[in-house]
């Protein structure tokens, strides 16, 4: 099952089920206003969604509608939780040798995750505004899970009932801020502004084997101005999204519509490149004590894409354009 959230009067948007290879729509207001109500009442809701949106692929469902993702804003324009974090050991390390550093031992046995801005989440074709070109922009591919409302105390296994949806976002990341955050010792915040979604958010079993061990085996194409910077898969995250849930969950109930990232996504084959520019100045910094590629200037345009088993896009694309606050 495929849904989007178009803009509308209301912040939340109105909730729409989309056709998998993303042509068509139907609207969903009458069983669920916006995603967060639906997420709200996830078990009793999610049937009736699915039933119309068996009637959408068959043709059949009521008032089928041609499907803009120029008309969607994020599927949850504000979340009551948003924590992302790193779990792809090719870029913790490559980011951690730019940095002269050595990775923290417990890395990858304990997850690291940060609270993100969630108040106001940017659809995928908003523009990134940024007041100073000399903070140093970059954008970050990565893929998220939203759950349903989890207990205190969830296990991992039992976290793998909670996981909704599953979405691509761009981190928006002003890596010069970043140093002087860390340094505080209480984790990022003006580094880290609004993320932006992709406008289709999919249940897992859309991904078909590529859902496994609760991590998505598909790639994660991402593009600065139509060049291929990287299509790294998201299976070679160390954490499985469930096992993630039950970290976050351990002290603390998560409400329905936390969104949880899994962090860039990386690969150790270079060949698959990089999923944000500084990892890619990295690599080009090995390869040849150079780094080459600029960080992300006023009219850049950056494309993010999952794509699906079938080689097509599975939640339609990021496509955004940085330009002047204000």
């Amino acid at each position: 099952m495929k849904l989007a959230t178009l803009r509308s009067s209301h912040p939340d948007g109105e909730l729409v089920l989309v056709s998998r290879d993303l042509s068509r729509m139907a609207r969903a207001r009458d069983i669920a206003p916006s995603l967060q109500v639906a997420l709200d009442n996830w078990s009793s809701v999610r049937p009736l969604l699915q039933a119309r949106h068996d009637a959408l692929q068959a043709g059949t469902s009521e008032g089928i509608e041609a499907f803009d993702t120029r008309q969607t804003q994020a599927p949850l324009a504000r979340a009551y939780q948003f924590i992302d974090g790193g779990s792809y050991m090719s870029h913790i390390e490559r980011m951690h040798r730019m940095m002269g550093k050595t990775p923290d031992p417990r890395w990858d046995k304990e997850p690291f995750l940060y609270q993100a801005a969630a108040d106001s989440l940017l659809g995928p074709h908003q523009d990134i505004p940024i007041a100073s070109l000399d903070w140093n922009v970059d954008y970050e591919a990565e893929i998220a899970i939203i759950t349903d409302e989890v207990p205190r105390g969830t296990s991992a296994e039992a976290a793998r009932d909670h996981i909704a949806l599953v979405v691509a976002l761009n981190e928006v990341s002003l890596r010069a801020l970043i140093p002087n955050e860390l340094s505080k010792g209480f984790g990022l915040f003006l580094s880290k502004p609004n993320a932006a979604f992709t406008p289709v958010a999919v249940t897992p079993d859309e991904l078909g084997a590529a859902w496994r061990d609760c991590k998505v085996h598909l790639s994660l194409r991402s593009e600065v101005n139509g060049a291929r910077y990287g299509d790294p898969s998201g299976g070679e995250s160390v954490f499985g999204f469930h096992q993630l849930v039950a970290y976050v969950a351990s002290t603390r109930h998560l409400a329905a519509g936390t969104i949880l990232s899994a962090g860039t996504v990386s690969n150790a084959d270079e060949a698959r490149g990089a999923s944000c520019v500084a990892e890619r100045r990295v690599m080009e910094q090995l390869a040849s004590g150079e780094a080459r590629t600029p960080w992300l200037k006023y009219g850049d345009r950056v494309r993010i894409d999952l794509i699906g088993p079938d080689g097509r896009s599975l939640c339609g694309a990021i496509d955004q354009q940085v330009v002047p606050a204000g």
